[in-house]
């Protein structure tokens, strides 16, 4: 979306997945906290000691797992879904997310990113999983505001549709590019 603001010359369309959104002043983080806390039950008790003290390698990646599993909708599969992502094992970077949080936070402040995508005359598609425990509702301004929008909700996925329901975020996507009627029990706003 920064790519497209910046330089909207050079994209011709723009597909937004699993975002949280443009609206500086309604923070989803307490939603997200909650919700992560109730994805994760049984596995909450271990994913807190974990996260409460200093951790081996091993550790690290453990607590990254169980806190992963719960961006996905099917708790059946969500721990190998996790586990998948992470392998390699490459850790994490602490300080990177943090830069990157700040920035966002301070572009999101400070730069009327609303009246810049009001701008962009483009078509954009958003794709969101129903389950995502990230609060949709924190997409809606970004939905709102871009002038050619189109919003499709994939329902028995959470914040990796594409990794839970492959075939109708492919269709969705394939859909958009080609301007073509879909033909998929994805729901669209």
């Amino acid at each position: 979306m920064r790519y497209a603001i910046a330089y909207p010359e050079r994209v011709s369309q723009l597909i937004y997945v699993s975002g949280t959104g443009i609206d500086p002043g309604r923070d989803w983080h307490p939603h997200y906290e909650r919700n992560l806390r109730l994805r994760l039950g049984d596995r909450l008790a271990r994913w807190e000691t974990l996260g409460a003290r200093s951790r081996t390698p091993a550790e690290e990646r453990e607590w990254a797992v169980l806190q992963w599993s719960a961006d996905f909708a099917d708790q059946d599969t969500a721990l190998s879904h996790a586990q998948r992502m992470a392998e390699p094992w490459l850790g994490i970077s602490y300080d990177c997310s943090r830069a990157i949080n700040a920035e966002v936070k301070r572009e999101l402040a400070k730069t009327e990113i609303a009246v810049r995508c009001r701008a962009l005359d483009l078509p954009v598609l958003i794709i969101d999983g129903a389950e995502d425990i990230r609060p949709r509702w924190a997409v809606d301004s970004l939905h709102r505001t871009l002038p050619n929008s189109q919003r499709v909700i994939l329902t028995g996925s959470a914040h990796l549709p594409w990794v839970e329901r492959p075939d109708d975020f492919r269709l969705a996507v394939t859909t958009s590019l080609t301007g073509q009627r879909p033909q998929s029990p994805v729901v669209r706003e």
